[in-house]
């Protein structure tokens, strides 16, 4: 029983419970996760600058920072240690072009899942009335397959930089008063990553899905339909080929039986012949 069958005897709903429907299900609820953890995300680093001066001193100096990470518009002030005079300082680096791509993609992934799971449950004869719908949703699989690959390969590549700008000690570099000698600076706080890690993983684990999905979408198009009924008429068409050439030979072996039997008899009954002339 194919798919279609089975809908139509199970009920609608019961999509859910077949591959193509339940992926989508998955691919939806995945999707919320990654643009969640990333498009949420805030962090904060801490790093301690105690001046020569101890009244200049801060020993807890805040920098907050947050999607979609344009670090080099994040500034902070930090005691230069000549008397009460503070520097503004700005962070390195600007990657929301890679995490607002991941974002993005995301969140069309989540709109088109529930597009999809939608037509399923509630429009299916109309999904399978042709070709059209099944070709459509093939197409943009494949293609939210890939765009799920690009994307969160960028993203964990921005990712890995965002780490690296935003180490206490790095940010202790842009400071002025870390350079002389006389002034200590350490790391107090380090930012919490397992918010944008699990943004990454939860990306990878959409391509994932979406390509495996790839199968289950591909079966419901004409291509697939059309392949296996080319494969079933070759086969009958064989079957058929083989049954007349087992028919041409037993035709063959009757027509053999036959014509032997004249020659024994005339074998027989050529000496018979011969003795009454005797």
């Amino acid at each position: 029983m194919d798919t279609a069958d089975q809908l139509a005897s199970v009920g609608t709903f019961q999509v859910l419970k077949l591959p193509l429907g339940f992926i989508r299900v998955l691919e939806w609820l995945f999707a919320i996760f990654a643009f969640a953890t990333c498009g949420g995300y805030s962090g904060q680093l801490r790093v301690s600058v105690d001046c020569m001066e101890k009244a200049s001193s801060n020993l807890s100096l805040g920098i907050d920072f947050t999607y979609p990470f344009r670090l080099y518009q994040v500034s902070f002030e930090a005691p230069a240690c000549e008397g009460m005079r503070r520097e503004r300082f700005f962070l390195n680096g600007d990657y929301s072009s890679s995490a607002e791509f991941f974002v993005t993609i995301a969140v069309f992934a989540f709109l088109y899942s529930l597009v999809a799971t939608v037509v399923y449950i509630f429009f299916q004869n109309k999904y399978r009335e042709n070709s059209r719908g099944p070709l459509i949703d093939f197409v943009v699989t494949v293609v939210f397959s890939f765009m799920w690959l690009v994307s969160s390969s960028a993203w964990a590549k921005a990712l890995s930089d965002v780490k690296t700008a935003t180490d206490p000690e790095e940010v202790q570099l842009l400071i002025s008063a870390c350079k002389d000698q006389t002034n200590r600076c350490s790391s107090v706080q380090e930012p919490r990553w397992s918010g944008l890690n699990t943004s990454v993983a939860f990306g990878f684990l959409n391509f994932v899905l979406w390509a495996g999905n790839i199968w289950f979408v591909f079966k419901e198009t004409g291509w697939h339909k059309g392949g296996s009924r080319f494969a079933g008429g070759a086969s009958e068409k064989q079957a058929g080929t083989f049954n007349q050439q087992a028919y041409n030979q037993g035709s063959l072996d009757q027509a053999g039986g036959f014509s032997n039997q004249p020659s024994e008899y005339s074998q027989v009954g050529g000496p018979t012949s011969y003795s009454n002339q005797m």
